[in-house]
């Protein structure tokens, strides 16, 4: 069970698309060139629950979203398919910065939180231990609902029988002090 989703040293041990995911990401510089905003690599690749299209999410807190916006266009605007932008998530100012690379799309994502109380955090935090509790048959339960069209946070949902928003559903079962 992987402690500490902060080093992304436990890609190299991991499947062949998490080395992938840590060979491109250490290629590129990604998380050197985001180190003072405190990245996170997030989603499914990090619990094992991707698909063959899925990217690679990186979350990062920014005070000034201007500043980090410059950032991310100085240094990946040169990127395949670059595109930055803002948006209004939950009632939180977010930018977000999408490129491609040999490998993967990334999603670059911050907020003016601490990356461990963003929202993509905090669910796959709770993810993976729901995974690591109910075992390899829910995990593949959970990659055949993707394969059919739901996202993440609705197949655990749906499995789970969780009603309601599962996004918030999701949180719900979080828990405090878990050591995460």
């Amino acid at each position: 069970m992987i402690e500490n989703f902060r080093n992304i040293e436990y890609l190299k041990y991991g499947n062949e698309r998490q080395k992938l995911a840590f060979n491109e990401i250490k290629r590129h510089k990604i998380f050197e060139i985001l180190e003072k905003y405190n990245p996170i690599l997030t989603g499914t690749i990090p619990i094992e629950i991707d698909l063959p299209e899925s990217d690679l999410d990186i979350i990062c807190e920014c005070e000034n979203h201007s500043e980090f916006k410059k950032c991310l266009t100085k240094e990946f605007s040169k990127k395949e398919d670059f595109k930055v932008y803002s948006k209004n998530q939950n009632g939180i100012e977010s930018t977000v910065a999408e490129f491609k690379t040999e490998n993967f799309l990334f999603e670059i994502f911050g907020q003016n939180i601490p990356t461990e109380k963003q929202n993509a955090y905090r669910h796959m935090i709770i993810e993976n231990r729901i995974l690591n509790q109910k075992g390899i048959d829910f995990k593949q339960r959970i990659k055949e609902l993707k394969s059919d069209g739901l996202k993440t946070e609705p197949a655990f949902a749906e499995l789970l029988g969780l009603k309601g928003n599962p996004y918030t559903e999701l949180l719900k079962l979080e828990i405090k002090n878990c050591g995460q």
